[in-house]
């Protein structure tokens, strides 16, 4: 069984090298792992809270996909996906904010620091306060909540939102009585490392101390670097690496070897302009590889697009069951109950207990439209690719009910089985967690088709 760990990346700024070092390279060398099952989105619903600029928030997203993907993340081995591209995140964020206590909300720290600072300032509490804001930690547990992530790394200042995500899930699981959430814990990665900016100070974006991962290129990055404040102890003076920035940051990207001989150089009284140089050709090691990756990424955003969508699919087949099971549990169900159907004509095939396989169709936010395929006990067993029209998706249905369905071929992925007809993709089923779930799926699947063949 695979730890599911889901991360969120904020959709707001041009990637820095402190974003690099203290949560991109981590978090792609954990995806790494095998017992990891990666999950990483852009918060770009997020990002609205902080932003009301659409340029800066599409030209965002695209930078940080091709960021991410150009230092190493690999979307076959995660799911790599756009916060809003998965309709069921809303959905789910209506549902536990109508099980979410106000006050909680009221203690989140955020809100309490704008209404603290418009008291000091003797202005209304909550005067430019947005709903979006105070309603964040529920968006934020609907990220986390819908995919039943174990563990969500976060630093410090997000850890009050992980215990309220899990206060909220075990509100939800006690009204309705049912263990739907798993209880994500939070983790602290005491070892990532914070660089300090072109100030000394912690960089971040609202300090205006970054130095930018890819932006500006090479030259920019080396001018970046020679802007980096440093004492006024000239050359053949001891520095003390203990407390400069340069080595600080040099550190970082440095093996043992390569930072002790820096350190050395330091105390030898190497020149600010010349450590700065040293600095600059060392992180140009690293990020001039990644930086030609991401170039050709931005070259081609349809390719960024084409891998974001995927991630889209993967992250829908998880959270399209889960909200389907949700809606179950508080009443909103599909379709009205009625009194039970009349026996099936005879020479009909019946599936178990005289039920047959279903599919079940429906429209996505974008105009296009897909299926789903349950079987006779309501277990869904596969997720259609999405159709431009109504009539392209019951065609396709057509085909797996009748003869057609002969020619389906099942095609295992590392995480789910494809559905080919035609050489054709059209559906993945739900994703497995070992071979065992695998054979399963594919058992079941291959029954329903045979159900409904002979249906028909």
């Amino acid at each position: 069984m695979r730890t599911r760990v889901l991360t969120g990346i904020t959709t707001t700024g041009t990637p820095h090298l402190g974003n690099y070092v203290g949560a991109i390279r981590p978090a792609v060398a954990a995806s790494l792992r095998p017992e990891v099952d990666a999950f990483y989105f852009m918060a770009d619903y997020h990002a609205l809270i902080k932003s009301d600029d659409p340029a800066r928030i599409e030209r965002s997203r695209l930078e940080i996909a091709a960021t991410w993907l150009a230092a190493g993340l690999d979307p076959d081995r995660v799911t790599f996906y756009r916060q809003s591209d998965i309709p069921e995140i809303p959905e789910l964020t209506w549902f536990l904010t109508c099980v979410t206590a106000k006050g909680l909300l009221n203690r989140a720290h955020a809100y309490k620091a704008a209404v603290d600072k418009n008291t000091d300032a003797g202005e209304d509490a909550d005067a430019g306060v947005t709903a979006g804001l105070y309603m964040y930690p529920v968006l934020m547990a609907a990220d986390i909540l819908a995919f039943n992530a174990h563990k969500v790394p976060v630093g410090r200042d997000q850890i009050q939102h992980i215990e309220m995500a899990r206060d909220i899930a075990q509100r939800f699981n006690h009204i309705y009585a049912g263990d739907y959430f798993v209880l994500p814990e939070v983790v602290i990665e005491e070892q990532v490392a914070t660089l300090p900016g072109l100030d000394g100070r912690k960089m971040s974006k609202s300090y205006d101390n970054t130095i930018p991962l890819f932006a500006g290129g090479r030259k920019h990055l080396r001018d970046s670097i020679m802007r980096i404040v440093t004492d006024s102890r000239l050359p053949g003076e001891p520095k003390d690496p203990d407390s400069s920035s340069l080595f600080t940051i040099f550190r970082a990207f440095a093996t043992e070897a390569e930072a002790g001989a820096f350190h050395q150089a330091l105390l030898d009284g190497i020149g600010w302009g010349e450590a700065k140089q040293v600095l600059f050709e060392r992180i140009e090691a690293d990020v001039a590889p990644m930086r030609e990756r991401y170039d050709e990424l931005m070259s081609k955003p349809e390719r960024i697009e084409a891998i974001l969508r995927e991630g889209a699919l993967k992250a829908r087949a998880i959270a399209g069951p889960k909200i389907a099971e949700l809606r179950d549990a508080i009443g909103l169900r599909s379709g009205i109950a009625v009194a039970a159907a009349p026996a099936p004509a005879a020479g009909k095939a019946e599936g178990r207990a005289g039920k047959l396989p279903r599919f079940a169709s429906f429209r996505e936010a974008d105009g296009s439209f897909r299926f789903r395929l349950f079987s006779a006990e309501g277990e869904e067993l596969l997720l259609s690719k999405s159709f431009a029209d109504p009539k392209a998706a019951g065609a396709c249905q057509k085909k797996l009910k009748g003869p057609g369905a002969t020619a389906a071929v099942l095609q295992v992925q590392p995480r789910a089985l494809h559905l080919e007809l035609d050489g054709e993709f059209v559906g993945s089923t739900p994703e497995y967690g070992d071979e065992a779930a695998r054979d399963g799926a594919l058992e079941r699947l291959r029954e329903a088709l045979d159900q409904l063949s002979v249906q028909e």
